[in-house]
């Protein structure tokens, strides 16, 4: 990210919140961080979220780039006025009192953003989009405790799974990015980070940093490609920093392809190796014996016969397949 911004000539980079998943990794990191968050040609602003609350004390280097924002101060950047937010475990109430405390902190004659970490209640999530938390709420905040605020822009953190925005009643723009890698097995997708113009929209910047990716591949007794080089065909459009959740389903046809199911896995496991997140899940199943049924073979001789379109065609099969299997069981 600090090469995108250098690449994009950016002047802030605003980071919102748990920099560190624990204050043992910012103990860990900070001599690494301050060389990387020096002579960057532009300001890092950073805010404590709550895996790294207890992470920027007084007093503490981070870079001669780096700016911790433990307190409410207005920081100005050109036509920008940035306020943060630290997080606190309080409760909704007192997050409205804090918003609402920094009324005047905001200017007529500038773009004001607020950095901010905790959950918009207003956003449908499941408590997977917010990583690993369990069932605890963190600074939950509501839209409408910002009507009467000149707030052009909220750059939140704590939302993982994906880019997200949410329009203000007061016309700006409350805006998750995601979280730039993938922490949780429900963080699928290539990241993105949030590259943002004053007075307009935001950009999602996609990165090439490790992401989970879930695929299911469905294996087709009747196509003329092999299941293997459909796999590969798959594997070659994927991003290289791509861990897969991989499942296999459908149907194959042994005597077509020569080889039997365990036969297939054993060769899909060579192909999953290194690539994969966790073992793949392998819910296809030969059909062999259906599709040399003489019931089978003839109702697909009448369904080739007759004016259908292709994949009407394929349903119809696909239909008889799964009513023999049941019949079978």
């Amino acid at each position: 990210m600090i090469d995108i911004g250098k690449k994009e000539k950016i002047d802030v980079l605003a980071i919102s919140g748990d920099l560190f998943d624990k204050g043992i990794d910012a103990e860990r990191l900070r001599p690494h961080i301050r060389e990387i968050f020096s002579k960057t040609g532009f300001k890092i602003l950073i805010i404590p979220g709550n895996h790294d609350a207890d992470s920027f004390e007084s007093g503490l280097y981070y870079g001669e780039d780096a700016i911790v924002l433990n307190d409410t101060i207005p920081q100005d950047f050109g036509d920008a006025r940035i306020i943060g937010v630290p997080y606190e475990p309080i409760e909704m109430e007192d997050v409205f009192s804090k918003i609402q405390s920094l009324k005047r902190s905001f200017t007529e004659d500038k773009t004001n953003i607020l950095m901010y970490h905790g959950e918009l209640l207003d956003l449908f999530f499941s408590r997977e989009d917010l990583g690993d938390e369990g069932q605890k709420r963190y600074m939950p905040i509501k839209a409408s405790f910002l009507d009467d605020l000149k707030i052009d822009y909220v750059l939140a953190g704590h939302f993982h799974t994906r880019f997200d925005t949410m329009k203000l009643n007061n016309g700006g723009l409350f805006i998750y990015p995601g979280s730039p890698i993938s922490i949780t097995k429900a963080e699928t997708g290539q990241r993105k980070a949030n590259m943002l113009t004053l007075g307009k929209s935001p950009n999602e910047y996609p990165l090439d940093t490790f992401h989970y990716e879930r695929v299911i591949i469905e294996f087709d007794p009747f196509s003329e490609v092999n299941p293997i080089e459909l796999v590969k065909e798959t594997f070659q459009k994927l991003h290289p920093q791509a861990k897969i959740l991989l499942t296999f389903g459908g149907h194959i046809n042994s005597k077509k392809l020569g080889i039997s199911e365990s036969q297939l896995i054993d060769q899909l496991k060579v192909l999953v190796k290194g690539r994969g997140a966790e073992e793949s899940s392998y819910q296809f199943s030969d059909i062999k014996k259906i599709l040399d049924n003489d019931i089978f073979q003839s109702f697909k001789q009448k369904v080739e016969a007759g004016d259908y379109e292709a994949e009407k065609r394929e349903k119809m099969l696909r239909i008889a397949i799964q009513a023999m299997m049941e019949a079978q069981a």
